[in-house]
């Protein structure tokens, strides 16, 4: 085995696919995510790629905290609303034990790992049965902000669970740069006041807004 890899502290994204044991075809989930990924690593590129890594889970590393939440809300909505996602983020150094097969290990992988959980864990009660992302951090990190980032995620996938498929489309869409609600009004079929009507009721305002501030984190 190569030499094993020590990196700095960095963000590492472990992501997993809700009810995926519930899937009719298996091998259309894989391909649909790996083409999810393929669009996302493209969009905001990651250090190690992107990648499908055991099972029905998923991973990559980032230099920001920011880019690894762009990542993750871009994958959600990628596959939405046929698959949803679970994302976990943690921040911490990672070591690489096998670069060939991705496996990795260290504070960083773990805190993602407990992140994953944690978002599990809270969708299973009622009240925040919206949550599909969480941030957690090593102990040997600035932990300051992490629940002011845990509350913005808490609000944001709130509303993202609460859209309709619409609005979805809408929102993904919105995402992209340089498309405009006059493009997505004449994708849709509706009106451009049917948009922005959509933008303010369903609260994809609030989540554009949310994520242009997220996505900013260091």
């Amino acid at each position: 085995m190569e030499q094993m890899k020590n990196n700095a502290s960095r963000c590492t994204l472990i992501g997993d696919i809700v009810g995926s044991r519930g899937s009719v075809d298996r091998a259309d989930l894989h391909r649909a995510v790996e083409a999810a990924l393929r669009q996302v690593d493209d969009a905001v590129p990651s250090l190690t790629g992107l990648r499908v890594t055991v099972g029905d889970e998923f991973q990559g590393s980032y230099a920001t905290l920011g880019e690894a939440l762009d990542a993750g809300l871009r994958v959600r909505l990628a596959l939405l609303p046929d698959v949803d996602t679970r994302i976990g983020v943690g921040r911490g150094s990672v070591t690489t034990l096998d670069p060939e097969r991705g496996i990795e290990d260290g504070p960083g992988w773990w805190a993602a790992r407990a992140a994953v959980e944690a978002a599990e864990e809270a969708a299973a009660k009622p009240a925040t049965r919206h949550l599909r992302t969480a941030l957690r951090v090593d102990a040997s990190e600035d932990d300051s902000a992490v629940d002011a980032v845990n509350a913005a995620l808490l609000c944001r996938d709130h509303l993202v669970g609460s859209c309709s498929e619409r609005s979805i489309r809408l929102l993904r869409g919105l995402m992209e740069p340089h498309t405009t609600q006059g493009d997505l009004a004449t994708l849709e079929g509706i009106s451009p006041s049917a948009v922005s009507q959509r933008v303010r009721a369903d609260g994809l305002g609030a989540v554009l807004a949310a994520h242009d501030l997220l996505r900013a984190l260091p």
